[in-house]
């Protein structure tokens, strides 16, 4: 019996990707993470970056999710990241990324003129974000 993992990536707004894998990888806030099938259950803090799962239905076929932190659970075989928020990279609307990058560096910058330390820590969140998606758009 050939033995997978089951894949499931959950916002607030519901599921955003459900399939089955050979392989997840994902950055937590200790570095990358690989699961394979059986792997030891565990709990860990995602870092914005992207989640890269390799498919089981075609060796090459890796499905890309821009995920905005989170956590990542693995426990028999069944692999649950929940996120604020996460998109498949066919689902990402680039011009949009590339404007909410844009907002943000402005964002950025008039926060540094007028020492909004606050402002700048969201405005970096954000731009963060922006460069995520943009970056998980192009495994398309």
């Amino acid at each position: 019996m050939e033995q997978y993992l089951t894949v499931n990536v959950v916002t607030p707004n519901g599921s955003v990707f459900d399939h089955h894998a050979t392989m997840v990888v994902a950055i937590t806030t200790n570095g990358e993470l690989g699961i394979l099938v059986n792997h030891a259950p565990i709990v860990a803090p995602l870092e914005i970056d992207e989640v890269r799962v390799k498919r089981t239905d075609a060796e090459n076929h890796v499905n890309w999710v821009a995920v905005n932190g989170g956590i990542i659970e693995v426990r028999d075989n069944v692999v649950t990241i929940i996120a604020d928020s996460a998109e498949r990279a066919r689902d990402i609307d680039i011009s949009r990324a590339e404007r909410a990058k844009q907002r943000a560096e402005e964002t950025i910058e008039q926060a540094k003129q007028t020492s909004d330390i606050d402002e700048q820590q969201r405005a970096e969140v954000a731009l963060h974000r922006a460069i995520n998606r943009i970056n998980v758009s192009k495994h398309r």
